[in-house]
């Protein structure tokens, strides 16, 4: 049995697919320690992995990220994209690996299985010199000469004039992402590393193993892609007991009406972005909307629902999913594979972070529509919904990537990849 290490980012985005891969490792008997923030810990815990928190890296919480990093107050948008990349998972990178090598240091691993934003996790690697495993949890952002810089939510370009575009939207970037370069050689410093090529996107990815949730089909072609990196499908699917049935739960098994969910995610979750314009475009019409705001604790909205609205913070997927028409998100890409895995076509209104980029993919896989903003008008919401809804060809598409996502058990996939490339690595 291996001995295996899972570094988990502390944000519930992050947590909930990775559970399920340390989940995979316990059940097939391996010893797993889990490095993640406070806020998680009992979750792995409950699961029977050894905990290791984040000491020398300063623990935050998601829904206060300024309390640890201020500068990250009141910022949006692509300001704050490039500041959480910065702030968040570049300049916590040395401390995260000091953490993880004295866990190494009290008992050795056999591989480390990351979550992809985990950068500590590529210094700890080198450091200890043992294997290491990404688990891609959003959309491949590896550069390529075939695509557009993953920060503009473009789908790639054709033709001479669309390829000139690409390239000069890559140089852009490099310029744009100067800062991040700068903190990434300056974090690989306070690791006692020596410097390297590699651009900080290069650096989130193992060049052993990747394990990229989603299927081929929702990835773009690309010509350069390498040959380590492997599809896995969906890591987290909706299980009973996953959260509890709201109080009106009734309501919408009683309704006659095509359901409607819409979800603020769990990540930025002012629900003014994407809940408010939803209740303003279908609160007439004639369909049950069932809202998720993403905060469990607290699911009030500063502003009224309409009759034909119910709202939680979180409602379980195994039992609403079934019963949904269309899905209205801000792109959260394990909420997507979800949604897809159910034969469902979404309308995504990505405004941030990897967002865009997860509107980008469904849309050009003809599953649904992007909003391309992640605060879309009631008009353009109401738009989209008559799009998605009556045109057959959203559906099939939805359709056509579940029977893809069927093929697969993500997390049993990702335990058989990792524990090859350990018997591989020891044989040489």
């Amino acid at each position: 049995m291996a001995e295996v290490m899972i570094a988990v980012m502390p944000f519930h985005g992050h947590v909930a697919p990775m559970a399920a891969v340390a989940e995979a490792f316990i059940e097939a008997g391996h010893g797993v320690r889990v490095y993640t923030g406070s806020a998680h810990a009992s979750r792995f815990a409950a699961l029977g992995a050894r905990v290791v928190p984040w000491r020398a890296a300063a623990d935050f919480d998601e829904h206060d990220l300024a309390a640890t990093f201020p500068v990250l107050r009141g910022r949006k948008g692509p300001r704050q994209m490039l500041a959480n990349v910065e702030h968040l998972f570049v300049r916590t990178g040395a401390d995260q690996a000091a953490d993880l090598v004295a866990a190494f240091d009290e008992q050795p691993w056999d591989v480390i299985v990351a979550d992809g934003l985990s950068l500590g996790s590529h210094f700890a690697s080198e450091l200890t010199g043992t294997p290491w495993v990404t688990v891609s949890i959003v959309p491949l952002a590896i550069p390529s000469r075939d695509l557009p810089p993953p920060m503009f939510g473009l789908t790639p370009a054709t033709g001479p004039i669309g390829r000139l575009r690409d390239r000069a939207l890559r140089a852009l970037a490099r310029v744009g992402s100067s800062r991040i370069q700068r903190a990434y050689a300056d974090e690989r410093r306070r690791a006692g590393l020596r410097q390297n090529s590699l651009t900080f996107d290069e650096a989130c990815y193992s060049p052993m193993l990747v394990c990229a949730s989603g299927v081929a089909e929702l990835e773009f072609a690309r010509s350069d892609l390498a040959t380590h990196v492997v599809f896995v499908g969906e890591l987290t699917r909706p299980r009973h007991g996953d959260a509890q049935l709201p109080s009106w739960w009734g309501d919408v098994e009683a309704s006659a009406m095509p359901v409607v969910h819409v979800t603020q995610g769990t990540q930025n979750v002012d629900p003014h972005d994407l809940i408010e314009p939803t209740f303003g475009a279908l609160g007439r019409q004639q369909v049950q909307l069932v809202a998720a705001t993403g905060r469990a604790a607290d699911p009030s909205l500063p502003f009224p629902a309409p009759p034909n609205a119910r709202v939680a913070g979180v409602v379980p997927y195994d039992a609403l999913l079934p019963r949904t028409e269309v899905v209205i998100t801000n792109g959260g890409w394990g909420g997507v594979l979800a949604a897809l895995a159910a034969g469902i076509p979404l309308i995504v209104a990505g405004g941030d972070l990897d967002k865009p980029e997860v509107a980008a993919r469904v849309a050009w896989a003809g599953a649904g529509v992007d909003l391309r903003t992640g605060r879309p008008s009631a008009r353009s919401v109401l738009r989209a919904w008559r799009r998605v809804s009556t045109d057959a060809y959203y559906r099939a598409n939805a359709k056509r990537l579940a029977a893809r996502l069927a093929e697969h058990d993500g997390p049993r996939e990702v335990v058989e990849h990792a524990l090859r490339l350990v018997v591989g690595t020891a044989s040489t």
